[in-house]
């Protein structure tokens, strides 16, 4: 199958190629320097040169700060640049594969959310992956909608200075030996090899429509911070933060705990729980590292 994947040199791009070429697929690696996904005109050259049979589209704004001093410049790429995606798979005959988030909704509801919940975001970051999803549903009728939560990954995460989650609680052990970590926050860690590997999953079916997809399970940020510690064996001393702690330049949703419901009733859920995925990553990192001679 010829694949094209936008933000193919993202922390989920990267491992979202890799995925398709351990499958055999034909993949093209597309980056901003290819295509600009807010010119309709950038993504039909590119996309109907390659002619894809399947498109994912990992590319956004996502710094959730960056996305509230810019609304117009991200409504311009999570908005318009999904609906430009949208528009020409549609004309190609392609399948379209977009990425959303668990910040459509505004965590009030303390259970983890379906897909039928209805979204309610609090910040431009939300509110304009939730236009992205709006136009990829009513333009393309050949979609897979994911939304996802508190990605981590081998790769950097570009928008988020090269670090994630996982990456940050290390080095801070590291330099500090002390760590202090939200513990009102609730949400589901999901591993970037995991979800690429839901998104092969999916490309072979035409079972369109919107998903959730994140790692089986939750915790709160402390908890997630304690099982890196633990899985990693990093003598640190942590401790459960206050809300008023850290104060938040932009509201986030405290509870964005998502269900697989739609792929678990389509037997399609292949994402395990986020403890199994956590110790392979961490296990990944640990091979990686050179050994003191």
């Amino acid at each position: 199958m010829r694949v094209a994947v936008v933000g193919a040199n993202g922390q989920l791009g990267r491992d979202v190629v890799r995925a398709f070429a351990q499958y055999g697929d034909q993949v093209h690696e597309l980056t901003h320097a290819e295509m600009e996904v807010s010119s309709l005109t950038s993504v039909a050259n590119s996309l109907a040169e390659l002619r894809p049979e399947f498109v994912v589209n990992t590319a956004a704004m996502h710094d959730v700060e960056s996305c509230q001093q810019q609304p117009e410049r991200a409504r311009t790429v999570n908005g318009t640049g999904s609906g430009n995606l949208a528009t020409v798979t549609r004309d190609l005959g392609a399948a379209l594969l977009h990425i959303s988030t668990d910040y459509v909704f505004d965590g009030t509801k303390r259970l983890p959310y379906i897909e039928s919940d209805a979204p309610r975001p609090l910040n431009v970051y939300g509110e304009t992956k939730l236009e992205g999803e709006e136009l990829v549903r009513s333009i393309n009728p050949k979609h897979f909608i994911l939304r996802t939560a508190a990605l981590y990954g081998d790769h950097p995460c570009r928008a988020k200075g090269g670090r994630n989650f996982v990456d940050l609680m290390l080095r801070l052990a590291r330099e500090r030996g002390r760590v202090r970590v939200v513990a009102h926050e609730f949400t589901s860690p999901t591993a970037t090899t995991e979800l690429a590997q839901q998104i092969v999953v999916l490309s072979r079916t035409d079972a369109y429509g919107l998903y959730h997809a994140t790692a089986e399970g939750s915790c709160s940020w402390y908890e997630f911070a304690r099982e890196i510690f633990s899985i990693a064996e990093v003598d640190v001393k942590l401790e459960a933060a206050s809300s008023t702690e850290f104060p938040q330049k932009v509201i986030r949703p405290e509870y964005s705990v998502l269900d697989n419901s739609g792929l678990k009733a389509r037997e399609l859920n292949v994402l395990r729980p986020w403890q199994d995925a956590l110790r392979e990553h961490i296990a990944r990192k640990q091979r990686q590292v050179p050994t003191a001679v």
